[in-house]
């Protein structure tokens, strides 16, 4: 182009890009949530930027309205949530130095910086395959003040500084002798007399069945005893047994004595009970030692065992890679807190992270994004992942060797490995990659070229996925489809046998396939045709019964998202979700997350019905959300801010009530009855990736809130859940949430600290409030120290503690640090 700015290979671009909001808020009627923002535009090269011929790409959350735009610019879709802006007639070339800004419209009215632009990079018509970053961009939060939440409620979690030291009024000081003594809460304990002391380390004698146990056991005492430290075969040690447990039916049940005389003794019903009695002998030994010093642990007596068998965690990296030392590091986590099942979301519409033997395409096409004019080679950017195809986030997968290594050092830990293959929808990574492979196979004159394809060449339907995409639904009257998901399943099944870990379950997604998806697909009609269907919404039951019959085969049990087990119809003029009962007997497991308005009943509703199901309640324990509206906290927000009590609070057998400490069953809403609650298997904390470009961000939307979590699904419920008159559970909760944080914060983040797991725990923010001519200062989680500046600064190591109310005058700014003097954000608040 005339006059262009002339870049050398992908190097950034000259650039400067700020994106920030103008106007938040809604329309009169309240009908209409929409924002005004900006780019402010700086050419900061040498020469001046061209009125026409180039196009900035960007990428956003919140999404933005497209077409003409304030500055003279045109807005489109590329696909999904990418955009670009190009110039248009009216703009003027930008002179080195100069500005320029441009308008954007956003469907959304609460922003932080995962909701704004992300990644943008500039192309040159000249060079149209080629992106440069635009590595000079800022994103200017708005004031917490100029958020617009229309559902905010009374149990939105706080976000200013006196909102929050309101809540956190409720917190008590728990002294550590009154707390339990190993987490999660364990289901009977009696404490004895005297304490075992240990000069030396334990001898360790484990049966054959605890082996592996016992090499745990060795790995968490070493740090405590000197190398050449050994106890003699007549000192007091460590047995570790599989048994039985009195009592207790559950695998993971445990026992644990300790006792000065005998040692320590640990005895499960399987080699997972013994491995969760390790860990709770983490929890005894002391949080402060000196290497080589005597241990002393105090006499105890452990009867525990889970409330429920399954206790998950759900890790995305389809839409931002995580590499397998982060997936090993939340492995560790979850075996720390006893959680057994890992749920590897492996596949979706912008990644396919998994190689599959003879299906190469699925990695080389499907696990790699960057800039491309026409996705003929890889897919297009996606969450961040801007124009580098070498993107450590946007492009990755993991080898067979990889997996095999992930499945056996999650066994070592008794968790089980259940990855996510999603269909039909949120599977255009795969879809592409099998157009990918038939042109491929076709070009170089091969046969069958179109035996895995995903989508037939003729569909003309028209949809739009959740996520705003037009070709994610595999076609279910093609049966290339099957045959793919069978390759799939088999080479799947190979490698877990091949780690010695059989493939149990497999999650076959089942979420989120929009409407009108197979209206115009001859292969769908045709296979209506054959099967007498009346319409496309009774081919799901088609497709799954085939799903279904393939994971048999393998001796897999199928579970999936709740539109697996659900069916779509109407009730008075609106699209609601009913049990489907064409499923109910085929023993699928329903992992049911949609409790927003309007189905805030459905995991009931599906247990009542008779299929199983896995409570994973967006607005409780989705740890992608964020922690509150404030625009520095980051994360999603599209089903509820969620801070640690929001997980704590939820109440698996009875969230239809009206709140925490009101059991009250709201109008119109199902409770879950006796029946449906012998089919509720468990609990899953999910971990969407959308935002997940940094191992610390994985950190802070993950702990402490997997705390939360793993309580849940080991204890039973505390008292207060049964209590009826609302003013008693209001105290009874009050105590429980305080015993639950003092656990949290005196023990199990510090413990994380002085075991060097470089686990980056969110520190929440001070609650500050003046009061007379004095601040005080508190915290949601006791434990921390909090440091302040009375001159607006931010508080450093150096700075003064708090100790009681704060009566410095000026811009007071308090800080909590953990342990290891690290610290969290601060809380501002003006004492004139």
């Amino acid at each position: 182009m005339q006059n262009a700015i002339a870049f050398a290979g992908a190097e950034p671009a000259p650039l400067q890009l700020q994106w920030e909001t103008v106007r938040i808020g809604v329309a009169d009627d309240g009908a209409e949530r929409r924002s005004e923002a900006e780019f402010v535009l700086t050419n900061r090269d040498a020469k001046p930027l061209p009125a026409a011929g180039w196009a900035i790409y960007f990428d956003c959350l919140a999404d933005v309205e497209t077409g003409k735009a304030r500055g003279h610019v045109d807005i489109e879709r590329v696909n999904g949530g990418l955009f670009r802006l190009r110039p248009e007639a009216g703009f003027k070339a930008l002179a080195p130095g100069e500005s320029v800004h441009l308008g954007l419209i956003h469907p959304a009215v609460l922003f932080n910086a995962d909701k704004a632009p992300k990644a943008p990079y500039f192309v040159s018509d000249a060079a149209a395959e080629v992106g440069h970053p635009i590595v000079d961009y800022r994103i200017v939060l708005p004031k917490l003040a100029d958020q617009v939440d229309t559902n905010a409620s009374d149990r939105s979690p706080p976000a200013t500084p006196g909102e929050i030291f309101e809540r956190n009024r409720l917190v008590a000081d728990v002294p550590e002798g009154d707390l339990p003594p190993v987490f999660p809460t364990p289901r009977r304990f009696v404490r004895g007399k005297g304490r075992l002391v240990w000069s030396a380390a334990p001898r360790i004698d484990a049966d054959a069945a605890s082996a592996n146990e016992a090499e745990q056991a060795r790995v968490l005492l070493a740090p405590y005893f000197a190398a050449d430290a050994h106890g003699g075969a007549r000192e007091p040690g460590l047995a570790l047994r599989v048994g039985t447990v009195a009592g207790e039916t559950s695998a993971e049940a445990y026992e644990l004595t300790v006792d000065r005389r005998q040692g320590v003794r640990i005895t499960g019903n399987t080699a997972a009970g013994v491995a969760r009695g390790v860990q709770s002998l983490r929890d005894l030994l002391p949080l402060q030692f000196r290497r080589g010093d005597p241990v002393a642990l105090e006499a105890i007596t452990l009867v525990d065992a889970p409330r429920f068998a399954w206790r998950g965690f759900m890790l995305d990296v389809a839409r931002n890679f995580q590499g397998k030392q982060t997936v090993f590091r939340l492995l560790d986590l979850m075996a720390r807190y006893k959680l057994n099942t890992f749920h590897f979301h492996l596949t979706d519409d912008e990644g396919w992270r998994l190689e599959i033997a003879g299906l190469p395409e699925l990695t080389s096409f499907g696990a790699r994004r960057g800039h491309t004019t026409d996705e003929a080679e890889h897919l297009f950017p996606a969450f961040g992942s801007g124009p580098d195809v070498d993107d450590a986030y946007g492009s990755g997968h993991y080898t067979r060797a990889d997996y095999i290594e992930i499945l056996r050092y999650a066994a070592a830990r008794h968790i089980e490995v259940i990855p996510e293959i999603e269909m039909p929808g949120h599977a255009r990574a795969a879809i592409k990659a099998m157009a990918f492979r038939a042109r491929r196979i076709a070009q170089a004159g091969g046969a069958d070229a179109n035996a895995l394809l995903l989508a037939d060449p003729g569909d003309q339907s028209t949809y739009h996925s959740a996520q705003l995409y037009a070709d994610n639904v595999m076609d279910p009257g093609l049966e290339s489809t099957y045959a793919f998901i069978e390759r799939v399943v088999a080479d799947l099944v190979a490698m877990h046998a091949q780690a010695g870990v059989p493939l149990a379950t497999l999650h076959v997604g089942g979420d989120e396939v929009p409407a009108g998806a197979w209206d115009h697909s001859p292969a769908v009609r045709q296979l209506m045709q054959r099967e007498h269907l009346d319409s496309t919404a009774q081919v799901w039951d088609v497709f799954y019964d085939r799903v279904d019959r393939i994971l048999r085969a393998h001796g897999i049990a199928a579970t999936g998202w709740e539109e697996l087990g659900a069916r779509r119809t109407a009730l008075r003029g609106k699209s609601v979700l009913i049990p489907n009962p064409a499923f109910v007997q085929r023993g699928f497991t329903l992992q049911v997350w949609n409790d927003t308005r309007g189905a805030e009943d459905l995991a009931y509703r599906l247990a009542n019905a008779g299929y199983d199901v896995v409570l994973s309640p967006a607005t409780n324990l989705y740890a992608d959300m964020a922690y509150s509206q404030d625009p520095a906290e980051p994360g999603m927000n599209w089903a509820a801010y969620v801070d640690l009590d929001g997980v704590y609070d939820f109440i698996p057998f009875d969230f239809t009530r009206k709140s925490a400490t009101d059991a009250t069953l709201v109008a119109g809403r199902d409770g879950l009855t006796e029946y449906g609650q012998r089919h509720v298997r468990g609990v899953e904390m999910a971990l969407f990736g959308e935002n997940l470009r940094d191992p610390a961000r994985i950190d802070y939307l993950v702990m402490p809130r997997l705390l939360g979590a793993a309580e849940l699904g080991w204890a039973a419920d505390p008292a207060w859940t049964r209590e009826a008159d609302p003013a008693r559970a209001a105290s009874a909760h009050a105590a429980a949430w305080s015993v639950f944080v003092n656990e949290v914060g005196k023990r199990m983040l510090p413990r994380l600290v002085a075991e060097h797991a470089d686990v980056a725990c969110r520190i929440p923010l001070p609650g500050l409030k003046r009061v007379g001519d004095e601040v005080q200062a508190n915290m949601q989680i006791p434990g921390f120290t909090l440091r302040y500046r009375s001159d607006g600064g931010e508080p450093d190591a150096g700075s003064p503690v708090v100790s009681g109310p704060l009566r410095e005058r000026g811009s007071l700014r308090v800080a909590a640090f953990d342990a290891s003097g690290r610290r969290g954000r601060s809380a501002q608040i003006d004492n004139p």
